[in-house]
């Protein structure tokens, strides 16, 4: 049997064609890990702190806010609506800036979203906002109740949330009253001008505005949009 050999012609055509592939699938990627580290983020829920609602293993794409913290008076316009589900880095520094944004969207996309080079996963949490600047926030056996700015009286979480969900009380006993702490009662408080309230759904999970303080735009990295694993719970959370 004969072997077929190919030109050189045909050779460096066909090495010429590899090297665009290439370079498209190159560029292609880049533009995608420069849109998503830019507009948006894909996070997995390693925690159960927002059950039932949300779930350990759960996985959302976000929007990002890095765009608008970029331009710092897009900032001061950004409306999140009560009841959203928001990332929040409570120890969020300096901006890295758009070149270590796009590395990091990069080392997210092959690791699956678990590895970061720019967060450490212990500053990050998803939560509830409930509060927006200016609203009397208290609370009555772990139910928010929010007097907006200018208000006559308080409504109910659920009353003034855009979204449905429900919560996970938790049972403490009889005899741990209002005065102990975590007790599921909170005295009001009046969020300041770059303040925002957010909590876990969760209510015997502590790590939210009850322990932090109110949070400032500033630890608001997105808000959530779209839940895309697992495939029986896709869609909007």
């Amino acid at each position: 049997m004969k072997r077929r050999y190919s030109s050189f012609s045909d050779q460096k055509h066909q090495r010429h064609k590899l090297r665009w592939i290439i370079l498209s699938v190159l560029v292609f990627f880049l533009f995608y890990t420069s849109i998503t580290s830019l507009f948006f983020s894909m996070r997995v829920l390693d925690n159960d702190t927002m059950a039932p609602n949300l779930l350990n293993g759960d996985r959302f794409l976000f929007s990002s806010y890095s765009f608008y913290s970029l331009v710092p008076a897009l900032v001061q316009d950004t409306n999140i609506p009560r009841g959203s589900v928001v990332l929040v880095n409570i120890f969020r520094g300096e901006d890295p800036g758009i070149f270590l944004r796009v590395l990091d969207g990069t080392v997210r996309f092959f690791t699956a979203q678990q590895l970061s080079i720019i967060e450490q996963n212990e500053n990050i949490y998803v939560k509830r906002l409930i509060g927006l600047p200016g609203d009397e926030i208290s609370m009555v056996n772990f139910i928010i109740r929010v007097r907006e700015r200018g208000g006559n009286f308080s409504l109910t979480e659920f009353e003034m949330s855009e979204y449905e969900y429900i919560l996970d009380i938790p049972q403490v006993p009889a005899l741990w009253d209002a005065t102990l702490p975590f007790s599921g009662n909170m005295d009001p408080i009046i969020l300041g001008e770059d303040e925002y309230f957010v909590i876990s759904d969760d209510r015997s999970n502590t790590n939210d505005s009850r322990t932090w303080g109110p949070i400032s735009m500033a630890n608001i990295s997105g808000r959530v949009l779209f839940r895309y694993w697992p495939p029986g719970r896709i869609g909007s959370p």
